[in-house]
């Protein structure tokens, strides 16, 4: 048997202890700082009326296991003090599956939500799985649905459309139809839950798409990227990404977890969307 020498003890209980500690720092650190980010963002065919217009974006909010109720709280008043024109919130508000308790405990904190242009909202996968129908249910309740519908913002005579996707994995719409009613010439947002919508089939134009469903992919690892992303297309990470057909996409960290509850590298966040011409 090899004789473990007091250095070796020592170096390799260090290990240990790093690793212990890096652990420690996913799971209950970083996990729980919510960032608010701020990004300007040049939008082509925006009316100069709405120039400065700005959107406060929360996505994938998971309640559930290590995402408590006291935590979506104080994101949703932390959402409420910022000078905000609209709140979007594109989808996965639940982690539960077949079931509607988590659902109607977290809707009540999400109808807390204000803001001077409404607030809209649609669904994620994560909010079919636990019951379709009991989150429609709560859209409704609450004024924020726009789930597969189109309505428009008016100022100083011009109109800005937001457009209202289907989640692409569960009940999936074609931005077509949807838009088909919208003034060619008009500006256009789309709310998507999973960025690869902008990659579907569809000719309409979409001047900007808002999504969440990535995380970012929860850990980011510096020179090497993110290795998990549950997305087809890989570059949907977040930010704000470019289709192949050339439709900016801006896709938030979100505010929960998904398969692991870890973040490295990659904070929750809650997104400040400021509007500029393009």
């Amino acid at each position: 048997m090899r004789r473990i020498t007091r250095r070796r003890f020592v170096m390799l209980g260090g290990g240990f202890g790093a690793a212990g500690l890096a652990a420690c720092y996913t799971v209950f650190v970083e996990r729980s700082i919510v960032l608010t980010n701020t990004y300007r963002i040049q939008v082509p065919n925006l009316p100069e009326a709405f120039s400065g217009f700005r959107i406060v974006q929360l996505s994938d909010l998971h309640y559930g296991p290590l995402v408590s109720l006291g935590f979506i709280r104080d994101v949703i008043a932390r959402a409420n003090r910022i000078k905000r024109d609209m709140i979007v919130c594109t989808g996965d508000y639940v982690h539960e599956w077949n079931a509607t308790g988590h659902i109607d405990r977290v809707w009540p904190l999400i109808s807390e939500l204000r803001a001077p242009e409404g607030v809209l909202s649609v669904l994620g996968n994560h909010d079919h799985w636990a019951d379709t129908a009991r989150s429609q249910y709560w859209l409704e309740r609450t004024g924020q649905d726009l789930r597969q519908k189109v309505t428009a913002i008016e100022r100083n005579g011009s109109r800005l459309w937001i457009v209202g996707a289907g989640d692409l994995w569960e009940d999936h719409e074609s931005l077509d139809r949807l838009s088909s009613e919208i003034p060619e010439a008009d500006c256009r947002i789309v709310l998507a839950h999973n960025p690869d919508t902008a990659d579907s089939e569809f000719s309409t134009r979409v001047d900007l798409m808002i999504a969440g469903h990535t995380h970012g992919g929860q850990v980011k690892i510096p020179f090497v990227g993110t290795p998990v992303l549950p997305v087809r297309n890989k570059t949907y990470s977040s930010g704000l990404k470019i289709s192949p057909r050339g439709t900016k996409v801006f896709i938030s960290r979100g505010i929960g977890w998904a398969v692991f509850p870890v973040r490295f590298n990659c904070y929750p966040e809650i997104a400040v969307l400021e509007l500029v011409c393009g």
